[in-house]
């Protein structure tokens, strides 16, 4: 069994910063590329940012370029998405998934049961 797991959200004022950790533990061989995705309320689910093994990324949405920074320590299966200067328009439940190489050397697609962002005015 193969789980990813996040932590870090809660609430904050605009302005301010949190640290969004997505935690893969489990039967796992390797972990490839993390993703963070977010739902904000009345939208669809949208990627945020992606990061390979290797530790090629990118942040997909204009409004976070220069306020998010998505991470990971390869050691300890974890990503990171740093989010700084807050908004309102942040506020949504935070997702990670990750393509996940288990030690029966299926490859999985998993996801995460998300964190909840909520940014205060």
């Amino acid at each position: 069994q193969v789980q990813l797991v996040e932590s870090g959200g809660g609430l904050v004022k605009a302005g301010g910063s949190l640290r969004l950790s997505c935690a893969a533990s489990g039967s796992i061989s390797r972990v490839n590329t993390m993703l963070w995705y977010r739902q904000t309320p009345g939208t669809q689910r949208e990627l945020v940012a992606h990061i390979t093994r290797d530790g090629d990324q990118a942040i997909y949405i204009d409004s976070l370029k220069g306020r998010f920074t998505i991470s990971r320590d390869n050691a300890k299966n974890t990503a990171f998405l740093q989010m700084n200067n807050l908004r309102p328009a942040d506020t949504g439940v935070y997702y990670c998934n990750a393509n996940i190489k288990g030690q029966d050397l299926r490859t999985l697609d998993v996801w995460g049961q998300g964190t909840q962002v909520t940014v205060s005015s």
